[in-house]
């Protein structure tokens, strides 16, 4: 297997330091009230390779909001359980839209644009519930983002969940507007409590690294061996990661980084270097799109020094 990069750590180390002059740029997501206390001069960075090899800096081990990042799981999730079947409910082409947009939705029939924004994410979340109880449907995305972290700690912040559920209109008219369509088939305040719960993961840079290892490889998770997906559908998912995974701003970050990704508005950013290795950014001050700046900023350095992007 090949070697991540030979100066791994002196690079991550060297974007450690040369990020401290930037803390607290950006705005934190305040209109969730949970998430609107965090230290906005908070950074970590964890990396993880194929070959095992690791390195980190800052705030690596300080749990945060998975918020939208939650939303790569739960599509590798529902891809194993529904396949291809799963692209009838929801697009793959970017939105160019906000996150939360409805007017996209009502031109397309209820058909959200891709399953990273709200309302295709949300559908996704319906796929996976299949109309159990809801305490299911969040047991089985917790056990398995536990499994892919390789940690039994990771679990919701209750904390969060009612954060979201007090100022989650938007999320609710998108759901409703979906069922009116036919394209959600549980209730809709089933779907939004599990969507809920799996967007208050929390979870730390190393954790989000480390569970995002398998996209990197294939498909397979390289430490434990799980063939978690095939090696086709790893691809697709990097695939809608590049291309939409941040929103109206999918296009910057692939001129600038260079490398799929996805983002939440806790903060995190998860990105994947095919064939090497998954890296995790943490810093909850957000850009304009909802991506965090100081996290994007070091992705853009870490891209630059290591001669990862894809392109």
């Amino acid at each position: 297997m090949t070697k991540s990069h030979p100066d791994l750590s002196d690079i991550v180390a060297t974007i450690g330091r040369d990020m401290g002059a930037h803390l607290g740029g950006g705005k934190v997501a305040d209109y969730i009230p949970a998430l609107a206390r965090v230290d906005p001069r908070r950074f970590g960075m964890a990396v993880i390779g194929c070959d095992g090899q690791t390195a980190e800096t800052g705030d690596a081990w300080m749990p945060f909001s998975i918020q939208s990042i939650s939303k790569v799981f739960t599509l590798t999730m529902a891809l194993e359980r529904l396949g291809d079947d799963l692209w009838k409910r929801v697009g793959r082409e970017p939105s160019g839209s906000r996150f939360n947009s409805i007017v996209q939705l009502e031109h397309e029939q209820g058909i959200p644009r891709n399953p990273f924004i709200n309302a295709g994410a949300i559908v996704v979340t319906d796929a996976l519930l299949a109309g159990r109880p809801p305490a299911e449907g969040v047991a089985e995305i917790r056990d398995f983002m536990r499994r892919r972290a390789d940690t039994e700690t990771l679990d919701v912040d209750p904390e969060v969940v009612s954060s979201e559920a007090a100022t989650g209109f938007r999320n609710q008219s998108l759901a409703s507007f979906m069922r009116g369509f036919g394209n959600l088939h549980s209730p809709v305040d089933e779907v939004l409590e599990v969507y809920f719960n799996q967007c208050a993961v929390r979870i730390t840079c190393r954790q989000l690294a480390r569970a995002g290892l398998f996209l990197a490889n294939a498909g397979k998770d390289p430490i434990n061996g799980d063939v978690v997906t095939t090696s086709k559908r790893a691809r697709r998912i990097a695939a809608v990661m590049m291309t939409c995974g941040h929103y109206d701003a999918s296009g910057e970050f692939a001129f600038h980084v260079g490398l799929p990704g996805k983002s939440g508005v806790g903060g995190g950013i998860l990105a994947i270097v095919p064939g090497k290795a998954a890296v995790a950014v943490w810093s909850p001050g957000l850009d304009e799109a909802g991506t965090s700046y100081v996290g994007a900023m070091a992705l853009k350095r870490l891209a630059a020094a290591t001669r990862w992007s894809v392109f």
